[in-house]
């Protein structure tokens, strides 16, 4: 898959999430083998103005590379302005989001609410184009409804627009994340355009990636799947070269990543910062575990990073002893 001076061959990749996919989370699964990651969704508007707390979620190291910064918008100058400004940011592509199905951005006009508005979209495509050096591609949705599939429209006019690579998250926009993703549209995507197509939507297993691969996406990208099982990258990339399974990660592995990566939350955004918000991943990290629920209300309480990592060997360690007397 080419997108400008991006050449990976079937890239399996990071998709942008709000409030997941920040600096820490895409280095960590950087190292876990992802070919490409995205900053999370970016307002537009808010770039433009040099908002701080903006301007820090599309600060991006080199780790990372090759990396997308993400943006979203319903103005065609605000979002051909803010790629210019993001631009300087230095990284290897622009990004439009086209699929965010939240009320709050629909009701704004950005996100799928484009999907209901294709000269609008064009606008957009076309004018952030024209406003960067950099290669802009697309990530949307199948349509705003099922009466309303406009994926083959939208696919064509991105292209025509100069876009030069849209992903799709096989979903409406009324389907948020419910129901079952429809990827035989993919199928008639790469009959429809020549640019790169990159599947989404599903894809919690190596074989739903070696699946989509063999309907003819070029790329793969995975979500929510990332989310509770970083270890995703590497388990499908030695699927896809030996066809065997890698062991699921020991409890051991799961809580040397955990810390990792919560070091990695605290260097990037400070120790309140870094350490409240990463709650969310705990529950990834420890599922499967027994005996866990004590150390997660511990955790929830904990905001010292080094009491916070003592208390995670801390349990390793009294797992382990455990298991061994059995």
């Amino acid at each position: 898959m080419e997108i400008g001076s991006v050449k990976i061959e079937k890239p399996i990749i990071l998709a942008p999430m709000e409030d997941v996919t920040d600096t820490a989370f895409r280095i960590i699964c950087k190292r876990l083998g992802a070919d490409i990651v995205y900053t999370e969704f970016t307002s537009s508007e808010a770039i433009i103005r040099g908002i701080p707390r903006v301007m820090q979620k599309i600060k991006i190291t080199d780790e990372e590379r090759p990396i997308g910064i993400q943006l979203f918008g319903g103005v065609e100058t605000s979002v051909s302005d803010a790629a210019r400004l993001a631009e300087s940011y230095g990284p290897d592509f622009i990004d439009i989001n086209c699929g965010c199905w939240v009320k709050n951005h629909v009701a704004h006009g950005h996100g799928a609410a484009l999907l209901k508005d294709l000269p609008r979209l064009e606008k957009i495509v076309r004018s952030t184009v024209k406003a960067t050096r950099l290669p802009v591609t697309v990530k949307t949705r199948l349509g705003w409804d099922a009466n309303t599939i406009v994926i083959e429209d939208v696919a064509r006019l991105v292209e025509q627009a100069g876009a030069k690579a849209i992903a799709i998250h096989c979903r409406t926009r009324s389907q948020a994340h419910t129901g079952k993703a429809d990827w035989h549209w993919l199928e008639k995507i790469k009959k429809t355009v020549t640019i790169p197509v990159i599947g989404n939507g599903d894809v919690v297993t190596p074989e739903d990636v070696e699946q989509m691969f063999a309907i003819g996406c070029d790329g793969v990208m995975i979500g929510r799947g990332a989310i509770a099982n970083p270890w995703i990258f590497r388990q499908t990339k030695h699927y896809l070269q030996t066809g065997r399974h890698l062991p699921p990660p020991t409890l051991e592995e799961k809580i040397n990543l955990c810390v990792e990566h919560l070091r990695l939350s605290v260097q990037n955004k400070g120790v309140r910062d870094g350490v409240v918000p990463f709650r969310k991943y705990y529950t990834a990290y420890l599922k499967g575990t027994p005996q866990v629920s004590q150390l997660r209300q511990d955790l929830m309480q904990l905001v010292d990073l080094d009491k916070i990592i003592k208390r995670l060997y801390q349990f390793l360690e009294q797992n382990t002893a455990l298991m061994e007397v059995q």
